[in-house]
């Protein structure tokens, strides 16, 4: 008797979350996921070998129906609805490197695109009010670049807490690109940092009594330094309250009153003073310029010149980018740094030429920026309870994305840092620079060397 194998059970379709959104996500990217995604159901898709992103709740899909996009997405990680099973900068990386090998462009959604989302919403239980934005969210008001609005601006970034910035940054408490000049065993932020400052002193031409301005002070890091170690007397402009609270203490502590003057004030309030008209040896701004704003960075500049004496120097550190995104998008817009503009190199220079300044010099640090990032991101990494305690997991979670992104956004070359150095010419269009830039940069005398 001839028997017939029994036939194989119908495979079934498989019918969990992760399946059910598939099509909607390669729609919404263009292509099939570069990343693995499981669903709060444990259903998974995507390929086995990417980083998985772990979406914990239905909230999640209800965050990016309200919010499609970066925003909606930032805030479900910043919330714990988003997640990622491996180190977030290796996630960010290979999910980045994935999408440009794929050639993935996502579409605009069309109005279907969206009925078609919401219904795969209602029928998964993700559908219902809009989920209230985490509490680190800027929410300023007022017209842009008003003294109040950039007040609250800088408030909502830079006084966070003084506590919360000494955790996070070196000794220093210098906020911004490093100057890395060695890779010996023991060379670390802090010593980039100094080697930051002595750069820009000796870019300056600094000297014992001399007259520096500098705005947008931060924690006074180069107010300190000049005042310090070159004899400088400074006159130290910072908009955030802690910040200035801050440096009035280290300058006490120190020693230094006789050197150092701390303003908190509007940069802007510095114009049209008399006794601000061309008195300073020399300007610094280290990436306070980003916040300036695009409309009034003409005005900026017209200050930097006005302050300087004839054959005076200003020195500008400044983030630079593309005509995509000034702000840096709509996270950093929304988390970091509100009404941030940021341009192409060019056009600041051309704007500080604009004002009467000439351009002598400009580097590049850009490289310099993502080890400097990278090094704030591991003593957040090394010391997260301490900032969990500190400010809550929430706003924790917006540093991670934020220095993640920051340094991934610096080593894929979508953000640039440099150093320009300007001078004001005299009446006859003389700068008085040495011939040569090694000469620009000697230090003065035995007393300034490291």
């Amino acid at each position: 008797m001839t028997t017939t194998a029994p036939k194989p059970p119908a495979r079934r379709t498989p019918t969990g979350a992760a399946q059910r959104v598939e099509p909607l996500i390669e729609r919404f990217l263009g292509g099939p996921p570069p990343v693995r995604v499981r669903m709060w159901d444990g259903s998974e898709t995507g390929p086995r070998d990417a980083p998985t992103v772990h979406v914990r709740t239905r909230r999640a899909l209800r965050r990016l129906l309200w919010e499609p996009g970066e925003l909606g997405l930032a805030e479900a990680y910043i919330t714990g609805d988003i997640d990622l099973d491996t180190d977030l900068g290796d996630g960010l990386r290979a999910m980045r490197r994935a999408a440009r090998d794929r050639g993935l462009t996502p579409p605009s959604p069309a109005l279907a695109d969206r009925i078609r989302a919401a219904g795969l919403a209602l029928r998964l239980g993700a559908v219902g009010p809009r989920p209230p934005a985490p509490a680190a969210r800027a929410g300023l008001r007022g017209t842009l670049h008003s003294k109040a609005r950039d007040r609250a601006a800088i408030s909502h970034h830079y006084d966070l807490s003084n506590a919360f910035y000494a955790l996070l940054l070196d000794e220093t408490m210098a906020y911004s690109c490093g100057y890395w000049t060695s890779d010996a065993p023991g060379y670390g932020a802090a010593d980039a940092q100094r080697d930051k400052l002595e750069l820009i002193c000796r870019k300056l031409g600094l000297r014992p009594g001399a007259r520096l301005l500098d705005i947008g002070c931060g924690w006074g890091s180069l107010t300190l330094y000049a005042a310090e170690r070159h004899g400088v007397r400074v006159t130290a402009v910072t908009l955030a309250a802690e910040q200035a609270a801050y440096v009035r203490e280290q300058v006490a502590a120190r020693g230094l009153g006789e050197l150092v003057e701390v303003r908190h004030i509007d940069y802007r309030d510095i114009a049209g003073r008399p006794e601000t008209r061309g008195a300073y040896d020399a300007v610094s701004t280290v990436e306070m310029g980003e916040h300036v704003g695009d409309a009034e960075y003409p005005a900026f500049t017209a200050i930097l010149h006005d302050v300087l004496r004839p054959r005076g120097r200003a020195l500008v550190q400044q983030m630079s980018r593309g005509a995509i995104a000034p702000g840096g998008g709509a996270f950093i817009e929304s988390y970091i740094a509100p009404d941030m503009h940021m341009r192409p190199l060019g056009e600041t220079v051309a704007l500080l030429e604009g004002a009467g300044l000439e351009v002598r010099d400009v580097e590049s640090l850009r490289e310099h920026y993502v080890w400097t990032v990278e090094a704030w991101r591991r003593t957040l990494e090394e010391r997260w309870a301490e900032f969990v305690a500190l400010v809550g997991e929430e706003t924790a979670r917006v540093w991670r994305l934020y220095l993640v992104g920051g340094a991934l956004a610096f080593e894929e070359r979508r953000m640039g840092v440099d150093q320009i150095l300007c001078v004001r010419p005299d009446p006859v269009g003389s700068a008085a620079m040495p011939a040569t830039r090694r000469d620009w940069y000697a230090p003065a005398g035995p007393e300034e060397e490291r």
